[in-house]
């Protein structure tokens, strides 16, 4: 079971809720962040924990964009499409990275590093456009800056470019 070795872990995060369905959200995440993805052995295994239908824990993921059903890249590329972003030229990125990676979006390179997403408001609207790449905010884009955030992740893993991380609870270990 994928929480078994995460059981401090999944303790901790139920402790914070007086009600367990409360935890579902950070649950889905930290099986995410483990697999990759919410494969459905992991919905099942949470739907026993928070004691939900599977069915409930299925819906829940679907609602939200954040939330993968199949394996993608190790860097997940997230452009925000929303109208503010749109407006100062996100789908020139989008094009411009499609591009980059010889992609098209829901696509994973061939190497398995990037999968790209076109998203929804990721609530950044005063910095557009902006991408999340994994938990990472980027702010403020242009190809130029586009260019240096993709070599980095490919050489390095990290770019010096993000804005600041994704507000996901921390876990504790």
């Amino acid at each position: 079971m994928i929480f078994d070795k995460l059981q401090n872990e999944v303790d901790e995060l139920l402790s914070r809720y007086p009600v367990k369905r409360s935890a579902l959200l950070p649950l889905l995440y930290l099986a995410q962040r483990e697999e990759g993805y919410v494969s459905e052995p992991a919905m099942k295994e949470i739907a026993t924990i928070l004691e939900l239908t599977p069915s409930q824990v299925y819906e829940t993921v679907t609602f939200y964009s954040m939330y993968n059903l199949k394996p993608i890249g190790k860097f997940h590329v997230q452009v925000c499409r929303s109208l503010m972003c749109a407006l100062v030229g996100s789908d020139n990125l989008v094009e411009w990275i499609q591009k980059k990676l010889n992609i098209s979006t829901g696509q994973t390179t061939e190497d398995g590093d990037f999968t790209l997403s076109v998203v929804e408001c990721l609530g950044s609207c005063g910095t557009g456009p902006m991408m999340q790449v994994n938990d990472d905010y980027y702010e403020g884009l242009n190809e130029e800056k586009m260019g240096k955030i993709f070599d980095d992740l490919k050489k390095t893993g990290v770019s010096s470019m993000k804005s600041g991380p994704f507000m996901f609870p921390q876990v504790t270990k």
